[in-house]
């Protein structure tokens, strides 16, 4: 049974929040009107992008496109393969931007000036500008201005779009804070925009360079693939064609920038080593033909081969680790003596193949160095990170290359000790003989390594000569589709459908978030719980009357007599449980809600049923009462004129004065009722209600009239109510919708649970029309007025 409660208790709060928010279906309505306006506003003036892309692959690096590849046969020095990964940061690098910008003049542009908008001349402009001023300054200006043509040979010119202009004729020098300016014209096209302004702005080509940086959007397909994907958007569909083309040859152009400056260097250290081993090979020439002019030597015969044999082979062996001590040598001295950051020979025949790889990590990292250069400067984290790389590289070939020098200089003692003795063995041989075949065996091995370098120069060279690019276009740049893909009109009209509903709802959960306030009977239930509400008061305008007349069919006269019924039900059962039942107080939290103006028409409707009905005003701080027995429709019966004045106030501080004397008879509306006005404000209006006068009058009263209504005083503001509350056989709250808080209701069911107050009940006064009922679906159909065209 609890579950079941629960569950109909939940779908009565959706419900109701769904009504709160159905019921103001007009303003839903007109927000989506005016969103979607709003998208039909944007979408016919937004400038259209449209896709435009091109496809490459990524090469790798192969002996007919890799300059490091011509000293193949040395496997220390093979070069490795390409990652597509580090290659998508490489194009897209900001460099790489800052080039094409150069070379497209991207970062100046000139627009023709609409009604609303303005349009980018890219191709076939009406007139061409030349900027007569260093790169330097150009490169860094932002700087725009108007110009206007106005006829074939001069034109307008001014820096701000509504100052006046200045004539100028085609083909002068205009000066402007960027330097000098030529305007000329170009032919065949420029008297299209005679009449029209057009506007060229001048920015910063390193934040054009930035802006593209971002909009262009480069992709790998496949994590093994080496195809790459760039898609540009942009207003221009040639534009962004010409972009992505560039970007794609400067990148090309880069790499093969790169391979050329190291195939220039190893070309370099070739040159100087042949230099030194010419040097070296005309020495033993020379020394052979002295040895045999002076020994008179021609030809030795090869008695002593057999004993050689094993010699020679040791000797070989002892060539190739003097080649090798050599090689190494050479590059220890080069890596010393040559600067930080200047790329290294390769392949040059050393075995050991650790120092190969850190010679080709260290040129990777000096050639990035130099691309971030051209865009950066040397503080720059990502440089001073590759300086940190660059150096760590050096130490350890450095390091390398000793230990490689001392391992070989042991190898080619070892093997010198080794030819000693078998030189030892060879006693029998001539010394010429021995002496010859030494400087020939020298002669050779120069000679050897001599046509070695000289070869792998040719090719080192050939190999500069014919390198590749790092990639190969697949798909040049081209638009995806001649649509435009922004503005996407329909997730537009979506999203402003969405926000359509989004803001009205917003506002309504917003404020009634923030809402404290009663605005109806039903909102009041929520607060009060078990506390009877007797019924709720329409709100009026300033032409209805205050006062309800006999047989009156308002909303207001209707309301009341829901209260009367209600009334009359606590009042009997309160008579049946206590004997008397006919004392109401009427009160509220503070002065305003309408305590009064309950008091007096509800003293009115029930007289209206040929009661007798007597109306207090208990409010002798603040009254109020007698405003409403005011005008031609109200009578003043007949009173002694010693009493005329008298009322409450004048009861309690005079003993003398009797009941009859305080009541005044009036005829309202045709309804007869007896008020007792509140009096004279006395100073000490607290001490005067403890007076046990008040309980001799309510007892007096309550048994000559069949109600007593007392008007009594707000109960937040004075104490006054609470001191007599006791008297009463039914306490009516008022609260008034739109400005009684919440929190300011828990006050008096406070003060009933602490038995203070008795017989609580609630009344709503100043309930708007649609809320009139349980959520103004219930509510009363007399007295309907229409409601204005923005009351919605």
């Amino acid at each position: 049974m609890s579950s079941h409660s629960t569950s109909f208790a939940g779908n009565l709060d959706l419900k109701e929040t769904l009504d709160n928010y159905l019921k103001h279906w007009k303003w839903f309505l007109l927000s989506i009107l005016i969103a979607l306006i709003l998208a039909f506003i944007y979408i016919r003036y937004a400038t259209p992008k449209y896709a435009v892309q091109t496809q490459i692959q990524i090469l790798e690096d192969k002996a007919s496109g890799s300059e490091l590849d011509v000293f193949q046969d040395i496997p220390i020095l093979g070069g490795g393969k390409n990652k597509v990964e580090d290659e998508l940061q490489i194009i897209n690098s900001r460099s790489n931007f800052i080039q094409v910008v150069k070379d497209l003049n991207l970062n100046s542009k000139i627009l023709l000036q609409g009604n609303i908008k303005e349009m980018e001349l890219y191709r076939n402009p009406p007139v061409n500008i030349s900027f007569i001023a260093a790169d330097s300054v150009l490169n860094r200006a932002k700087y725009e201005f108007f110009i206007t043509i106005a006829s074939s040979t001069t034109f307008g010119f001014t820096e701000e779009e509504d100052k006046p202009v200045k004539v100028y004729a085609f083909g002068k020098n205009i000066p402007t804070p960027i330097g000098d300016i030529v305007i000329t014209p170009n032919v065949g096209v420029f008297e299209n925009y005679k009449d029209r302004q057009l506007r060229v702005a001048v920015n910063p080509i390193s934040e054009v360079a930035q802006a593209y940086q971002k909009s262009i959007i480069v992709s790998n397909p496949g994590e093994f693939s080496n195809i790459v994907n760039l898609t540009l958007e942009d207003a221009i569909k040639e534009k962004a064609t010409d972009i992505l083309d560039a970007l794609v040859n400067v990148y090309n152009q880069n790499a093969i920038e790169d391979k050329q400056i190291i195939a220039d260097r190893t070309s370099n250290f070739i040159d100087e080593r042949i230099a030194n081993i010419a040097t070296d090979l005309s020495s033993v020439d020379q020394s052979a033909q002295d040895f045999k002019t002076e020994r008179g030597v021609t030809d030795i015969a090869a008695e002593t081969n057999v004993n050689l044999n094993v010699g020679v082979a040791n000797q070989q062996e002892l060539a190739n680790a003097r080649n090798q001590l050599n090689i190494a040598a050479s590059m220890q001295q080069l890596v010393q003596q040559q600067g930080s950051y200047e790329v290294l020979p390769t392949n040059l025949g050393l075995s050991d193949p650790s120092i190969t790889s850190t010679i080709d990590r260290y040129n990777q990292l000096v050639l990035e160095r130099r691309r971030l250069l051209k865009s950066s400067n040397e503080k720059n984290p990502v440089i001073v990170n590759l300086d940190q790389q660059i150096a760590g590289l050096k130490n350890s070939m450095q390091s390398s290359l000793g230990g490689t020098v001392n391992n070989l200089g042991m190898t080619v003692n070892s093997l010198s000790s080794q030819q000693a003795r078998f030189n030892s063995k060879i006693y029998s041989s001539p010394a010429n003989e021995r002496a010859l075949r030494d400087i020939t065996r020298q002669q050779q091995t120069t000679e050897s390594l001599y046509l070695y370098l000289l070869q792998k120069r040719e090719e080192a060279q050939i190999t500069a000569a014919s390198s590749s690019p790092k990639s190969k276009v697949i798909d040049r740049a081209y638009s995806v589709s001649n649509l435009p893909v922004s503005p996407k009109k329909k997730i537009i009209y979506l999203a402003s459908i969405i926000l359509g509903l989004l803001v009205p709802f917003s506002i309504i959960y917003g404020h009634d978030l923030l809402d404290n306030k009663v605005h109806s009977m039903y909102s009041l239930e929520k607060e009060v719980k078990n506390v009877p509400i007797l019924g709720e008061l329409p709100k009026l305008s300033k032409n209805d009357g205050k006062l309800v007349i006999k047989e009156d069919r308002s909303v207001l006269a209707e309301s009341l007599r829901i209260i009367r019924t209600n009334l009359d039900y606590l009042l009997k059962t309160k008579e049946k449980n206590t004997g008397r039942g006919n004392v109401v107080f009427v009160t509220s939290s503070v002065p305003g809600e309408g305590k009064t103006f309950l008091s007096t028409n509800l003293s009115m409707i029930l007289a209206s049923t040929n009661k007798k009905v007597l109306l207090i005003g208990g409010d002798i701080r603040n009254p109020k009462l007698y405003t409403f027995f005011t005008g031609n429709d109200v009578d003043k019966m007949s009173k002694p004129s010693r009493n005329k004045d008298a009322g409450l106030t004048e009861y309690l501080y005079d003993n003398t004065l009797e009941v009859k004397d305080i009541v005044n008879p009036m005829l309202v509306h045709h309804n007869t009722i007896d008020v007792i006005y509140s009096g004279r404000i006395p100073p000490n209006p607290a001490e005067l209600l403890m007076s046990s006068r008040i309980k001799e009058l309510l007892d007096q009263v309550s048994k000559d009239y069949d109600y007593v209504i007392v008007d009594t005083a707000p109960l937040m503001v004075v104490t006054d109510t609470l001191l007599i509350s006791e008297y009463s056989d039914l306490m009516i709250y008022v609260t008034r919708a739109g400005v009684t808080e919440t929190k300011a209701v828990q006050y008096p069911i406070k003060l009933k649970e602490e038995g203070k107050l008795k017989d609580l009940s609630f009344v709503v006064n100043d309930v708007e029309a649609s809320k009139l009922g349980y959520g103004g679906k219930y509510g009363y159909g007399y007295g309907k007025t229409q409601k204005k065209w923005w009351k919605f």
